[in-house]
């Protein structure tokens, strides 16, 4: 192993070597200030060509900013001098974060087999940062002092292996740590920042792509664009800042792809990743955060990728990215690099002073190496010594008091940056109001005057009830075969029990025959709605990244979920209702017709709205099922059907009543037993499920005489025994009205999606604890 630090320290005597000149960067234009300059909203056909072909929204012309020349051809003949005057003013951003610290409970669930405790992978730690098994501590720290800023205009990049608390520091700075939990102070413009303002002014791409499969680009796009986008801001001018953000991320050629999944063609890998920054993008943040955007792409979309981040920040944002060793290319358009190690500081300042870092530590990046690809294994190097990471975090809170000390030989180019701007002595709401003015359209802010001011949405409640009808009818509607292999189950399962009880009569064995059909069907109705258990669970993560930051409220997802679900039961209960009703000879003519219909419909608004909420509360498909089929199968055993409601233990009768298919099963008796003049027993028909039912007919007539003599009653062979009415007394269904277990089964349905709300309201907290 290289020796110790300490044997390295007459390194730091030296003088550094000089720093690289800084890369001047004109400020490139927000997509809202391109859609200003051009006024009509459209995209410069003229615009230059980007290197990958495709042409960039910021070769437009912009006034002088402080600092820079102006671009040929400046925007003050667009708009007169007092636009010019507005777009022309910079307004800096400084995110800053002081010793964040953030520790978890260490689990102590076995042993590995260097005798660490074993931890999910993204709790892992390094076997540096980990103490002695026998001094471990009951805490395990994941962010340990980490400290820095990031500025306007600039990409601020995490590296470090796996476990090395990239995802945990991104997180951190989303605030998406519990503010108890998370040690130390992250400010923006010297302010702490609220939720409610983060929401509206960043963004936070997560490392998976969450997508609708079966949308096109343009369309996921737009969605995003009504989600985001001030509802002041005309349609004309969403479809082109639309098409403006196609341009933008070089997704031309794929704009009416669909996403794809599995089963369906699609974008391609890179061309997913940059439609997935681009839905978090629309409403030009001030912040965005994305977890390892590059991961799992080829060298050419990585940079591909990086190089839409790289206009995304000189448009006026603020870009913090975690990225797992990047090409020498990509290293090229980063501002600030942080490296990590166990959550510690390993390197904080900008790429091109790699070099100079590790020379001065002792150990020279080669010539022919990667830098990045030569840090993380310096680091990995040190991670496997006995000492660890410690002399690399020592080294670097030295070499940054050496450079504090010595501002004119810092490798850094903040340092010279900040030597030329201005520090910003505007408070954060005049500078977000500043911002907004210049043109960064942030969500839900009014766009028309300097006086913006910022809301959690950018849209009233039935904007995004309608907008999210509007997209889920349209991704439903595209795989058809969803909803016909369901319609299919239900008409093949309706023809099966038309059959089996095809026409039945007016006896003993008939009344108990119609009682075994509606049990069947009645409990069809709800196995049937399991299918919609993977519908939420599909859509889960979609639904949190975007309620994560404000694009819609969560009581317009479930209002619109019921509406786009309502049609295809309406479908489904007719199909079944016309399959079974006249084939199996229920009684009540039209009248009867209907009820059945409408009982069937609210036994599927009810089983849907159950499935729905148990998906909001079980995030696993085969959990979920098991529990569906488990449940149901309970809801059935106490309906009724199988013991009567007077013969159930008192201990369980609870179970009755909480039953979803006691209400429905009974309203259909009370629709085909209730009515007058039914007659399900008469004469000699009395003795059909006894043991006499063998005996010869005369022999039958002797003994109902006799019985009728015994009784002084007069029975004959025509005479009615047991009504309809008696059949639902002996079932003991006699407590509620047909029309009162309609009303209870729907109020089921509505129950279940108000449960489902608060299941959203409490499962979708994406904060760490």
């Amino acid at each position: 192993m290289a020796p110790a630090v300490q044997d390295r320290l007459p390194f730091l005597a030296s003088p550094p070597a000089p720093p690289p000149p800084v890369r001047e960067r004109v400020r490139n234009p927000s997509l809202a200030e391109m859609l200003r300059l051009v006024g009509a909203a459209t995209v410069d056909p003229a615009a230059a060509a980007d290197d990958d072909g495709s042409a960039s929204v910021f070769s437009l012309p912009l006034p002088t900013t402080p600092g820079h020349d102006a671009v040929a051809g400046g925007a003050g003949a667009v708009n007169g001098a007092g636009a010019t005057a507005i777009i022309g003013q910079t307004v800096h951003f400084r995110l800053a974060f002081s010793s964040l610290t953030y520790s978890v409970r260490a689990k102590q669930r076995g042993r590995g087999p260097a005798g660490l405790p074993l931890q999910r992978r993204s709790d892992r730690v390094t076997a540096a940062a980990a103490a002695p098994v026998a001094h471990a501590p009951r805490t395990r720290a994941l962010l340990d002092g980490v400290s820095g800023e990031a500025r306007e205009g600039e990409i601020l990049a995490v590296m470090g292996a796996s476990g090395s608390g990239k995802s945990t520091f991104i997180d951190a700075l989303a605030n998406r740590i519990s503010r108890d939990a998370l040690k130390g102070a992250v400010t923006l413009n010297g302010e702490p920042l609220t939720g409610t303002v983060l929401k509206s002014i960043s963004a936070y791409v997560m490392q998976d792509d969450l997508l609708f499969p079966m949308l096109t680009v343009t369309e996921t796009l737009s969605f995003a664009a009504e989600f985001r986008l001030p509802r002041a801001l005309s349609p004309a001018k969403k479809r082109a800042r639309v098409q403006a953000l196609i341009d933008q991320l070089g997704l031309s050629a794929a704009a009416n792809t669909i996403i794809g999944d599995e089963g369906h063609r699609g974008v391609s890998g890179g061309e997913r990743r940059r439609v997935s920054i681009g839905t978090d993008i629309i409403h030009d943040p001030i912040l965005l955060f994305l977890d390892e955007p590059t991961s799992g792409l080829d060298s050419t979309s990585a940079f591909m990728v990086v190089k839409v981040l790289r206009r995304i920040a000189e448009s006026g944002s603020i870009v913090i990215t975690s990225i797992h060793q990047p090409s020498q290319r990509i290293l090229g358009l980063l501002d600030r690099l942080i490296l990590l190690s166990g959550g510690r500081t390993v390197f904080s300042g900008p790429p091109s002073a790699l070099p100079s870092y590790f020379a001065e530590f002792g150990f020279p990046v080669p010539d022919d190496e990667n830098r990045a690809e030569f840090a993380l294994d310096l680091i990995r190097e040190f991670e496997s010594s006995p000492t660890g990471t410690k002399p690399l975090v020592d080294f670097h809170r030295a070499w940054q008091q050496m450079h504090a000390r010595s501002p004119g030989q810092q490798g850094s180019a903040a340092a010279d940056q900040s030597s030329l701007v201005a520090p910003t002595t505007m408070s954060l709401k005049e500078a977000i109001s500043a911002s907004i003015s210049r043109g960064k359209l942030v969500s839900g802010s009014d766009v028309a005057g300097e006086a913006a001011s910022v809301h959690t949405y950018a849209n009233p409640f039935w904007v995004e009830m309608k907008v999210l009808t509007k997209r889920s009818a349209i991704n439903t509607r595209r795989m058809p075969e969803l909803f016909l292999i369901r319609l299919a189950a239900v008409v093949v399962t309706g023809a099966i029990l038309a059959t089996v009880f095809f026409k039945l009569d007016q006896s003993p064995k008939g009344a108990q025959e119609r009682l075994g059909f509606f049990a069947f069907a009645m409990s069809t109705m709800f196995y049937t709605c399991a299918d919609a258990l993977p519908v939420f669970l599909n859509e889960r993560y979609v639904f949190l990244r975007e309620t994560a930051y404000g694009a819609y409220r969560r009581a317009s997802y479930v209002l619109s979920n019921a509406i786009v679900t309502f049609p295809a039961l309406v479908v489904l209960s007719l199909a079944f209702a016309f399959t079974t009703f006249f084939a199996v000879g229920l009684a009540g003519g039209v009248p009867g017709f209907a009820f059945y219909t409408l009982a069937i419909l609210a036994s599927f608004w009810a089983g849907s709205g159950f499935v729905t909420f148990l998906s909001g509360v079980i995030p696993h498909v085969m959990i979920g099922y098991t529990v569906v089929v488990a449940i149901l199968a309970y809801f059935l055993l106490f309906s009724g059907f199988f013991i009567n409601r007077d013969r159930i233990p008192a201990y369980w009768i609870w179970f009755h009543y909480l039953s979803l298919i006691k209400y429905p099963f009974e309203g259909v008796l009370q629709n085909e037993f209730a009515r007058s003049g039914e007659c399900f027993v008469r004469g000699t028909q009395i003795f059909d499920n006894s043991p006499l039912a063998v005996l010869p007919d005369a022999v039958k007539a002797r003994v109902l005489a006799s019985i009728s003599s015994a009784l002084g009653v007069g029975i004959s062979a025509d005479t009615c025994v047991v009504t309809g009415r008696g059949v639902l007394h002996e079932v003991a269904v006699t407590q509620l009205g047909k029309w009162e277990c309609l009303l209870v089964t729907m109020a089921w349905g509505f129950l279940f999606r108000i449960l489902f709300y608060f299941s959203l309201v409490l499962g979708s907290k994406n904060k760490r604890r």
